[in-house]
Parts: C-alpha cells; structure tokens; sequence
C-alpha cells in the first residue's frame, strides 16, 4: 500500500509526522499532491487540547497543490493542474449550503446538524499538512489558480483571506465608513485589506506588534495604534470626535479585543467577530447601552467553494492585495514539529509559515 508523510494529532500537546496510507479517490473525490501549505491558529488550538478532534487525524486546512488523480465524476479539471481548495469544502447538497451558509453544512438529520460542518479538513477528514490529500467533492471545490501566481501568492485563499474578507463583508462596511480593526495577526491584516476594498475611508488597524502594524499600513491601514502604548478606546473615541466606528473587526478571540471592539462601537454599528474564543465571553452592560443601541454583532466562518476561491484568486491576480509579505518563514514538511515549535510560541516575527512536502 503506498504510504505518505503526514503530520498527525495524537493527544493534546502533540502532533508528530507519522506515515499513513495514501487515500482511494471516490468517484466525486480528487488526490492533490500538495505543493505548499500552512499552520492557522486553529492547528494551534487543536494542538492545545482547546477544539477537539480526532487522535490520528492529519492537521492542516490550506491546500495549494497538484491535481494527482481525479474521481470518474469530476469533470472540466485534468491531472496535473495547480490547484487550491477552500479550507471549508462544502457539499453544497445540504439545508445549510442551500440556506445559503455553505461554511455550516453540518450533516443530516438522522445524524444531527453540526456547526461548522463545512470545514472539514483537518477537522471531521484528514488534512493538509501531508503529502497528500483527498478532497471531497472536488467538483464543487477545486479552483485553478491562475498562471504566473506562485504558491506563496495563493496561500491564504483558502483560509485567511476568506476569513479576514469576511469578516470585513459581514461588517456591512461602506464607501466612507471608519473602521477598527482589532489584532493584525493574520486574519486581522486581510480584514484590514478586505475593508480597503469595501471602501472605508479611515482603517485603525490595533496591535502590539510594531512590525505588525507597519504591515498593516501597507495593506491599507490609515492609522496604527499599539495597545501597550495608548489607551486604544480612548484615541479612537477621540479620533471620531466621541462618534465612534461604523464598524469593527475582532480577529483575535480574547474577551479583552471583543470588550474594546464593541466599546467603540458607535449605535447602530456592528461588530464582526472573527476570533475563536476558548472561553466564555460576556456583554459588559455600558458598551451594549443595555441592548438598546441598534449594534449588530455578528460571527463569520469564511465561506468556501470554487467561486469563492475563484474570486479571492482573482483580487491576487489583479495586484489589488499582495499577501507574499505573510509568508515570514519556511519548514520542510520533515521539520513541521519544529514549525509548530515557533508558531505557537509565535518567536521570531512568524506570521505565517509555509510547509514544503
């Protein structure tokens, strides 16, 4: 049976590259031979033991790759073709994808309904930190990418951008709005892109991180605040003249960013949350106005598909964003351990890491 190199969860604390067996393609499946991928923060909370997932399954949600075999149903691809996949692959058969939430397909009746359905990889199906790895109803999910764009250029289509331009899309961001965009790990730097090309007129990116916020400003950002040196709800409040944002964006997941994110809020704002929270969050009362002050908080889990990834590949190839500058470091897949060593302590100025199988 032909083995693969794969970095598989084995108990909380520990992921460790095994070997496993390259999996059959089904008829609507396809085998992608992956060329790079990466770790999300969300690799980090499975390693912690803080989202559970199943000992033995390979990590990892961010595929870019080639097309190794295809299933006798997949048509209009061909063997050897670069290729991403969304890190949500949904059926697009399910009460959610038709209720137009495909990053919820969540299942079936006779075997309940799960949030997140859609996000399979690395969660409910083996990942991408391999080799290889089989995508599932692949005709719904495969999307080429454009000739002359490199791995690193694509990268973050499949998880990060969709999720930071989520974020900003959920947030209802229009032509002239301000926003605040808290934490500029990741995710917070492609809301910050994202709400560039919504149209906000003034973006207040917030972090601790200079080097961070410095990138901030080349993906759009119109103001810059480090939190360890300002009182960030105070200058925005000052910089809005006590108005307040239209909108802002919470892309870390801690109490302290969703308390100030909805602090600044003015009434009848929102608050897109895009952080994934290991804890209980609560509403403290003054910055709600007591449930009174029209706010809309709303939740994004990016949504995936080949049109979604079409058109993410498509502002990559326009030059409108240039996501290379993430990308601050490269492992071997060999060296992965040592990769998850550096990102979840983030040392050394990591943002984003990419993984060479």
């Amino acid at each position: 049976m032909p083995m693969m190199k794969a970095a598989m969860f084995v108990e909380p604390g520990r992921i460790e590259l095994q070997d496993k067996p390259i999996p059959d393609v089904g008829p609507d499946d396809a085998l992608v031979r992956i060329t790079t991928t990466t770790i999300c923060g969300t690799d980090v909370h499975i390693l912690k033991g803080e989202y559970p997932v199943a000992s033995g399954l390979t990590i990892g949600h961010e595929p870019v790759g080639i097309v190794e075999k295809l299933g006798s149903n997949v048509k209009g691809y061909s063997e050897g073709q670069r290729v991403i996949a969304g890190a949500i692959c949904p059926s697009f058969t399910s009460y959610a994808c038709q209720d137009g939430y495909p990053s919820q397909d969540g299942g079936c009746a006779c075997h309940g309904y799960k949030p997140m359905g859609g996000w399979r990889f690395g969660n409910s199906i083996d990942g991408t930190q391999a080799e290889y790895v089989l995508v599932p109803d692949a005709q719904a999910n495969l999307a080429p990418v454009p000739d002359g764009l490199s791995d690193e250029e694509v990268l973050m289509c499949p998880d990060i951008m969709s999720t930071g331009f989520a974020g900003a899309e959920a947030a209802n961001i229009r032509i002239g709005d301000i926003v605040a965009v808290f934490a500029q790990g990741p995710i917070g730097l492609c809301a910050t892109a994202g709400a560039k090309l919504r149209g906000a007129s003034t973006i207040i990116a917030i972090d601790g991180v200079d080097e961070r916020l410095e990138i901030a400003r080349r993906l759009g950002a119109d103001v810059t605040l480090n939190f360890r040196k300002v009182d960030v709800v105070d200058e925005i409040l000052r910089l809005t003249g006590g108005r307040g944002v239209d909108a802002s964006i919470e892309a870390l997941g801690l109490q302290s960013t969703f308390e100030s994110a909805l602090r600044v809020l003015k009434p009848g704002g929102a608050l897109s949350s895009l952080g994934v929270y290991s804890s209980d969050l609560t509403i403290p009362l003054g910055a709600f106005h007591a449930g009174l002050g029209d706010n809309r908080i709303v939740t994004s889990l990016c949504p995936g598909g080949k049109e979604r990834m079409r058109r993410l590949l498509n502002v990559v190839a326009s030059g409108r964003v240039d996501l290379k500058p993430l990308v601050t470091h490269q492992y071997r897949l060999d060296d992965i351990e040592a990769a998850y060593d550096l990102f979840a302590h983030q040392r050394d100025g990591v943002l984003k890491v990419a993984i060479k199988p």
